[in-house]
């Protein structure tokens, strides 16, 4: 099925309550436009449907089949709504819930993030993405935390059995289910601590990622882990980010997927201070190019201009104050 049989893209305005507050009490407008000359600068609702009209050229243009959900404003402004309660394979998009469920059995003390796994080879996954399959000194250990960031930085295939180890796959899928996200939920097999990384819908990816940075998932400092590790450097940089500076990069926190013909990704973007402004959940599959998981496959390279396009359109407006999460500093070596 080409894009243009499946767009169902609607601009609107849509509504998603949030309680309580990562940074700060909570504030009585999730988004406001910043100072300025009166009327000169765009407003959430202008933001919003430019961010729609980006992305409807770019996934018409890449082709393929597209779900998506797509807020400026906290919420208050619907910029993609496409198919957005479609469940589909969410591939590595998952890896943030499952983190989640680390981190919130960490919340509540039944785990430690120095807590040791263990590393076998027998665990390792051959090939793939990761830098566990590269270490071939086998059996090592990590902590929790490393595996964590391995898993949601450089999407290490490895680092979601280390996860399983901690947190089986019933258990993940019950935390979910807790927390509102019943579908979303990783895939148990034979063994009880491994899984397929299981199903989602763009529509609750999207509202995951607004509860986490709302503060209504996870203690302050994990929720602080989690969004430090999606928006650092290291994070995935072939799609929304591509085009970016390295600062730009640093208010972006994101996490792509990909396997098979499907190439997803699903994050926020944040406004200078911290505050977030933009949330996207943008799953595509069936574009040519199956076998390039590079930058140049067509539906990275649409993300790599929709991200391009949705900084600049949010660049002057304000985020929820509230819930200011500050960007990692970065500080890059050489060495000594």
């Amino acid at each position: 099925m080409g894009s243009s049989l499946n767009r169902r893209t609607a601009l609107g305005l849509g509504t998603l309550a949030t309680a309580g507050a990562v940074f700060g009490a909570p504030a009585a407008a999730s988004a406001a436009v910043s100072s300025g000359a009166a009327g000169a600068e765009p407003t959430p609702l202008k933001a919003a449907g430019k961010a729609g009209r980006v992305y409807r050229k770019e996934s018409a243009a890449a082709g393929g089949n597209w779900q998506a959900y797509v807020t400026v404003a906290g919420s208050s402004e619907v910029a993609v709504d496409d198919e957005s309660d479609t469940v589909l394979e969410a591939y590595s998009v998952n890896k943030i819930a499952v983190a989640v469920a680390v981190l919130d059995k960490v919340d509540r003390g039944l785990l430690a993030l120095d807590q040791r796994v263990d590393v076998t080879a027998a665990i390792v996954v051959p090939g793939g993405d990761g830098i566990f399959s590269l270490d071939g000194a086998y059996p090592s250990s990590v902590t929790i935390g490393h595996a964590l960031a391995a898993l949601l930085t450089v999407s290490d295939d490895t680092a979601v059995r280390l996860c399983g180890l901690v947190a089986p796959a019933l258990e993940i899928n019950e935390i979910l289910v807790a927390k509102g996200f019943p579908n979303t939920q990783v895939q148990p097999v034979a063994n009880p601590n491994r899984f397929f990384l299981g199903r989602s819908t763009p529509r609750e990816t999207h509202d995951l990622l607004r509860a986490l940075v709302a503060g209504t998932l996870l203690s302050p400092a994990s929720t602080a882990a989690i969004l430090a590790k999606l928006r650092a450097p290291i994070a995935f940089t072939d799609g929304i980010r591509r085009v970016m500076s390295s600062d730009e990069r640093l208010r972006v926190a994101t996490k792509a997927g990909w396997f098979d013909n499907a190439r997803h990704e699903a994050g926020i973007i944040f406004d200078r201070a911290g505050a977030p402004v933009l949330t996207y959940a943008l799953f595509a599959d069936g574009q040519s190019g199956a076998e390039d998981f590079g930058a140049t496959h067509p539906a990275v390279q649409a993300r790599a201009k929709m991200g391009r396009a949705f900084i600049d359109t949010i660049d002057t407006l304000t985020g929820d104050t509230a819930r200011i999460a500050r960007a990692p500093r970065y500080q890059p070596s050489n060495g000594g």
